[in-house]
């Protein structure tokens, strides 16, 4: 390979590398606007059909600098009346890392509600570890996140 493919190459990893960090996760920003919450699926979904349901474009509405989709008309006004009883905890950061002091995407396919409340895990596994002790990682996550909400992603690892 020559030196110019080499520049091409390492130009060209670069670019993805810079778009793949211009988000900022603690407020769901990118430099193009709010950032997508629950990776488009639709938070009420959760509370009423008790599963992960994809959202649409069409169904948006855009809650403390991230946009929300919704599957119906009718979870879009839902959540618009009462937004608070829907978000996921953390910022949809994951339940379990927060418990350990980080913050690590929660992919809402791994869910669950406590209390009314929702929940997200990065994962299948870590999902497995957080159900062992729902209520005490729950409480290490609500005094951890006092800590480090404010703080990127980044910064705590």
């Amino acid at each position: 390979m020559n030196v110019i493919s080499r520049t091409m190459w390492l130009l060209v990893f670069c670019c993805v590398a810079f778009a793949a960090n211009d988000t900022n996760t603690t407020s769901g920003l990118t430099s193009k606007g709010p950032g997508l919450a629950l990776h488009g699926y639709d938070a009420v979904a959760f509370f009423t059909e008790h599963r992960a349901v994809e959202g649409t474009a069409r169904h948006a509405v855009v809650y403390n600098e991230a946009t929300y989709r919704f599957s119906s008309e009718e979870n879009r006004a839902a959540f618009a009346r009462n937004p608070e009883k829907y978000v996921p905890q953390f910022g949809g950061f994951c339940a379990y890392g927060v418990s350990v002091g980080a913050k690590f995407d929660g992919d809402p396919r791994y869910w669950k509600i406590v209390g009314g409340k929702l929940y997200v895990n990065l994962n299948g596994d870590i999902q497995q570890t957080w159900l062992k002790d729902v209520s005490g990682n729950i409480h290490k996550a609500e005094k951890a996140w006092g800590k480090i909400a404010a703080k990127p992603a980044a910064a705590l690892k």
